[in-house]
């Protein structure tokens, strides 16, 4: 039943919204144009305010059903929150559009508020002052992504919560490395802004 778990929540966090959404509503694919991403964040700069919305509810939603796939298989808080990581797994390297994916957060965001919701608040509260203040959303996601180990330690989560928040920290960080080499360098983009159009391939 654990890898049941695991093997629905993978799938689960495949399914693309944002590039399904916008084969719909543009006939195009969201991953060539704009960022590349398939994420909320590139629907917002290539599509409009509104499917990104829905693009970013529907992720977190996702993540939350694989929690749910969990819970309903095992009853197991430790395999729940395992289906959940494979559901961000799933929409960062989706099997159905070639393991190229998104960046994982509004999933991030889905399995945590599940499982750990102080952890994933406090650290929500942070990543929002951040994009407030600076209006780098790729900043604003890795410090949520940076600051969930630490809150679920300090809130006394079970122990393999910790442990395993901490592959989400780094598939977080992973997915955003080419985000933290432009913030490095001063030239990521910032909330509001456009990105020049990427040609297809």
């Amino acid at each position: 039943m654990v890898w049941l778990a695991v093997v629905i929540g993978y799938l689960l966090g495949s399914i693309s919204f944002s590039y399904l959404l916008t084969r719909l509503l543009k006939g195009y694919d969201i991953r060539q144009h704009g960022s590349g991403n398939a994420g909320a964040t590139n629907m917002l700069r290539v599509v409009g305010k509104w499917p990104a919305i829905t693009v970013f509810l529907l992720d977190l939603l996702k993540g939350t059903a694989a929690v749910w796939v969990g819970n309903i298989l095992t009853h197991d808080p430790v395999v729940m929150l395992l289906s959940g990581v494979a559901s961000i797994v799933g929409h960062n390297w989706p099997i159905f559009l070639g393991f190229r994916g998104g960046k994982g957060i509004a999933t991030t965001i889905g399995v945590t508020v599940t499982l750990t919701f102080q952890a994933a608040l406090i650290s929500g509260i942070f990543a929002i002052l951040a994009i407030i203040f600076t209006r780098f959303v790729s900043l604003g996601s890795l410090i949520f992504a940076a600051l969930l180990p630490v809150m679920i330690a300090i809130l006394d989560y079970p122990q393999q919560y910790i442990y395993i928040s901490f592959l989400i920290t780094l598939m977080a960080f992973i997915r955003h490395s080419q985000n933290i080499r432009r913030l490095l360098s001063g030239t990521e983009s910032k909330l509001g802004s456009q990105k020049p159009e990427r040609k297809a391939r």
